[in-house]
């Protein structure tokens, strides 16, 4: 049986996540879903990864509002002139 040792977690992250040290490095551990990612030859290594994956807000780095905007479909019924909502246009929601 492997010796595990709890670790502080970050206090923004407390109720999600938790990082575990065992003799092969750092792993973090999502509380909600109980799946551990790891090892991590360090701590930090660990907490950065937890923070990026907690984090994940579909924000791609280099994506330009319009790309954001065309991938939710804003960008059919937004007026290209006056950046406002076209009028008599509202957004239809798709039907699940």
């Amino acid at each position: 049986m492997t010796k595990t040792k709890p670790v502080a977690p970050i206090p923004s992250e407390i109720d999600q996540a938790q990082v575990i040290e065992r003799p092969d490095g750092f792993y973090w551990q999502d509380t909600i879903t109980g799946k551990e990612y790891g090892p991590y030859p360090t701590l930090l290594e660990a907490l950065q990864d937890m923070q990026s994956q907690g984090s994940d807000t579909g924000y791609e780095e280099g994506e330009t509002l319009e790309d954001a905007e065309a991938e939710i479909g804003i960008s059919e019924w937004i007026d290209p002139d006056t950046g406002e909502p076209g009028a008599g246009v509202s957004p239809r929601l798709a039907d699940n």
